[in-house]
């Protein structure tokens, strides 16, 4: 009998990410929930998950830190025996701020988090995935924001600075592995509707921006998680390279 396929969702104790890692459970996949602080989210989660006849586990790590991201992928390993789908989820942003006032620490871990810590992903992903590495391949689905081709003036400059790398990245690595057997997407979100907008300073920012937005409305994690699991599935099976705009229009 051939094993259930495993997810790995990095960042997938709250928000975006615990919606895609809810969805990947129902649609049948053993998922590895991933958190860098929020152990108490995470382990709610998996209890959810469990309860509702899904197989999940939490694995801590911080994506910006190399030796973390190798041991979350032995964790699976050991786990799963195998990795079949990364979600790219985990991220941060900071308080609004202008470019000129930005310190380097910021900008140093702003790119840590969001780039490196998805290519690492990535990296130990194809190395699993690959059918040059001797694997059955997958899908990666990386995690980007409308921020990338806004720009986020004023606000937020080296945060969409660093999701138009995704974007670039996105692109790049799907034709690098496109004949390996590895499909690469991304998702990106338009202003959602989660906490991430309190950790930057801003907890009532998505209804504020709600009129700039041709829908009028923020949109809702599970929003974006239906199209991750999209991405993923074998519905997306001749799509690699793409981005796909969830942003209600902006």
């Amino acid at each position: 009998m051939t094993a259930a396929k495993s997810l790995l969702v990095t960042g997938g104790s709250r928000g975006i990410g615990a919606a895609v890692a809810r969805l990947g459970a129902a649609a049948g996949y053993r998922v590895a929930v991933n958190f860098a602080a929020n152990e108490e989210a995470a382990s709610k989660l998996v209890d959810d998950i469990r309860a509702d006849g899904g197989e999940a586990f939490a694995v801590k790590g911080d994506v910006g830190c190399e030796s973390d991201v190798l041991a979350m992928f032995a964790a699976v390993d050991e786990r799963y025996g195998r990795l079949d789908a990364l979600v790219n989820n985990a991220g941060v942003v900071d308080r609004k701020s202008r470019v000129e006032d930005m310190s380097v620490d910021r900008l140093t871990r702003m790119m840590r988090i969001n780039v490196i810590g998805s290519i690492l992903c990535a990296r130990e992903a194809v190395r699993r995935m690959s059918t040059r590495h001797g694997g059955n391949g997958g899908a990666i689905v990386n995690v980007s924001s409308v921020a990338a081709v806004l720009g986020s003036a004023g606000e937020y400059v080296d945060y969409a600075a660093s999701k138009g790398a995704i974007d670039s990245f996105t692109i790049g690595l799907a034709r690098e592995v496109a004949e390996e057997g590895i499909r690469v997407n991304a998702v990106r979100p338009g202003t959602i509707e989660t906490d991430i907008h309190a950790s930057g300073g801003q907890p009532d920012r998505a209804a504020r921006v709600a009129q700039l937005i041709p829908m009028k409305r923020p949109g809702a994690a599970e929003e974006i998680a239906r199209a991750a699991l999209f991405l993923l599935s074998e519905d997306s099976s001749y799509t690699t390279g793409a981005i796909l705009d969830v942003s209600g229009g902006r």
